[in-house]
């Protein structure tokens, strides 16, 4: 488990980066700026394309309700272009934002970056609940012995805990089995 991550209650960085939406723009995007709307749930993983990845977002995909949630918005993270986000988007029919992290910037001001068997740098695989406030009220960080890009999230198991930290006014939809 990477032990540099922010934990809960520390404060997440302000950054800004290009943001590819569903609709196909791409636009500069402050993350306070989404933070205004509503908390977000900051999603790192590896790469567009790959095999874990594919199968953590076809999860989040298919756990529908999450892309109608109104207490939290989902938003992905990776070391992807904007372009190749987009590929990424169409491909999988997702109905959540990317934002692209070229440099892993972003993943190392959250404590996620490190460097698979000390040589290629990723973002670990993981989600930061991150209130209106740049308070982070929730984490999940994978905790694989050998690569932490290859745990998925229970995408469910996320979402209870994302809205218990919120508060857990509104009951959630009965998880499908």
């Amino acid at each position: 488990m990477s032990s540099s991550a922010l934990a809960v209650g520390e404060e997440a960085p302000a950054f800004v980066a290009p943001l590819a939406r569903p609709n196909g723009e791409t636009e500069v995007v402050p993350f306070t700026s989404l933070l205004a709307e509503r908390p977000v749930l900051l999603v790192f993983y590896t790469n567009d394309f790959t095999p874990s990845c594919v199968a953590e977002w076809c999860s989040f995909r298919d756990y529908s309700y999450l892309a109608t949630e109104d207490r939290y918005q989902v938003v992905g993270i990776s070391k992807s272009w904007a372009a190749t986000h987009h590929r990424f988007i169409d491909w999988l029919d997702l109905p959540f934002p990317l934002y692209s992290d070229t440099n892993l910037d972003v993943a190392e001001a959250f404590g996620v970056d490190y460097r698979t068997f000390g040589l290629l740098r990723r973002s670990w695989r993981s989600c930061f609940l991150v209130d209106t406030d740049r308070t982070v009220r929730y984490r999940w960080l994978a905790d694989h012995p050998l690569d932490p890009t290859r745990d998925v999230p229970d995408v469910w198991e996320i979402h209870e805990a994302v809205v218990e930290a919120l508060g857990g006014a509104t009951p959630s939809p009965a998880r499908d089995t």
